[in-house]
């Protein structure tokens, strides 16, 4: 993927810029047309397309899914990795305590149970911020920030909203929880990345590269029992825990190997 070791100015940029865009929408969305705005148009939109895409896209901001998915791809790069640590540490922070403090109603606690359409769970509270979309943004946005490529940034971008309009799209989430996701997770991101610039990595330690690994491998594991909770989207929950426990026996258990990562 023609990844650096260090941020990129032009990669945090984009962060910055992501954010921007986010908060201007959503301020926007917020005190013009209110917090439940677009949700129903949006949510029948969606219903074009098969319930499994939507399912699909919703499981990759699963924290489980990410971590898994961090793991498969920076074994080798432990900047990176401390990065995404550093950031995921932030967002799951800030995630947990804004739902907590604000504990907003979702659509289905709202909403006549046939007015919209529901893919998966009816969750009722802790609606904002969209904790998938954090998830999301905070992948992709460290990617983003360690590639010059712009193909990669654009495709990480797009997937980052794509996820983010698959919680609108499953019926469990405002536009403007979306919004706000996505602006934490690129935030969270941007500060994660200049830390791991500042701050000396022990990411390439043994110790830590077995932990991680570990907790990828639990991820892995539940997902592979569950396979993510949405039942259209089982068979791609499994099939990347396959890969992730394949890919983790393949390198990390060459405990050897390990001794010389620095």
């Amino acid at each position: 993927m023609a990844l650096d070791h260090g941020p990129l100015a032009s990669g945090e940029r984009w962060l910055l810029n992501w954010a921007g865009v986010c908060l201007i929408l959503g301020l926007g969305v917020a005190f013009i047309c209110g917090y439940h705005a677009g949700f129903l148009r949006l949510n029948t939109l969606a219903t074009a397309h098969p319930d499994w895409v939507w399912s699909c896209l919703t499981l990759l901001g699963d924290e489980r899914m990410a971590l898994a998915l961090a793991v498969l791809f920076c074994w080798h790069r432990p900047r990176l990795l401390w990065a995404l640590i550093l950031a995921g540490l932030l967002a799951t922070g800030t995630s947990r305590g804004l739902k907590e403090l604000i504990d907003a109603a979702r659509p289905p606690a709202i909403l006549p149970v046939d007015a919209f359409h529901l893919i998966g769970p009816a969750l009722t509270h802790a609606s904002f911020p969209s904790g998938h979309s954090i998830t999301a943004a905070v992948l992709g946005g460290v990617f983003i920030a360690h590639t010059r490529w712009i193909e990669i940034r654009l495709l990480l971008l797009v997937l980052a909203v794509l996820v983010g309009l698959s919680r609108v799209a499953v019926g469990v989430h405002w536009p403007l929880d979306v919004l706000s996701g996505l602006m934490v997770g690129a935030l969270a991101a941007w500060v994660g990345g200049r830390l791991a610039g500042r701050w000396p990595s022990p990411a390439g330690w043994l110790g830590i590269h077995l932990a991680v690994a570990s907790l990828a491998v639990l991820a892995a594991v539940s997902l592979l029992i569950d396979g993510g909770g949405y039942p259209a989207a089982a068979w791609f929950g499994r099939l990347i825990a396959i890969i992730i426990l394949a890919s983790v026996a393949l390198r990390y258990l060459r405990i050897p190997a390990m001794g010389s990562l620095h």
